[in-house]
């Protein structure tokens, strides 16, 4: 039988986006001896300046993913968003989920009226960097906390 895959428009404090939050933290802490650092406002991720997602796979919670409005300008985009906390839990990975959040977070963007999605993503996370390359992802100017940093890559694509 196959699994249900459900995609849930839910608040960055959500109880299931906040356990997911952290197990990324947890995951970043191993492949960079560190949490993201990033300042976030919770209310940047709700409509409609934003939007949260959690994945749910048969009712269990195994990712996320979400954009908020960014004042980054690339490609030739005249609205921004940002995608940011992009998971999917070590035991969904390399079943597409991954790639069906962010196609919903593309979706949802465009709904919303931007024309572009920009990201901040690490050396570390060679799967992260594949995923958005072979979504049309191409690479831009460094933006972000941690813009100065050799291992921060920053793509864009125009929608």
């Amino acid at each position: 039988m196959d699994s249900v895959i459900d995609l849930r428009v839910v608040t960055y404090r959500h109880p299931d986006a906040a356990a997911l939050v952290a197990r990324v933290q947890e995951e970043y802490v191993e492949r960079y001896g560190s949490p993201d650092e990033t300042p976030v406002d919770p209310g940047m991720f709700d409509p409609p300046e934003g939007l949260f997602l959690v994945a749910y796979v048969d009712g269990v919670p195994v990712g996320t993913g979400a954009w908020r409005r960014s004042p980054v300008r690339a490609l030739g985009g005249s609205l921004g968003a940002e995608i940011k906390r992009m998971y999917v839990v070590p035991e969904q990975r390399g079943t597409g989920l991954a790639r069906r959040i962010l196609a919903e977070l593309e979706e949802t963007a465009v709904a919303a009226g931007h024309d572009l999605l920009v990201l901040e993503t690490g050396l570390m996370q060679p799967e992260a960097i594949g995923l958005y390359e072979s979504s049309g992802y191409v690479r831009i100017d460094g933006f972000g906390h941690y813009r100065s940093s050799d291992l921060n890559r920053c793509f864009g694509k125009r929608l």
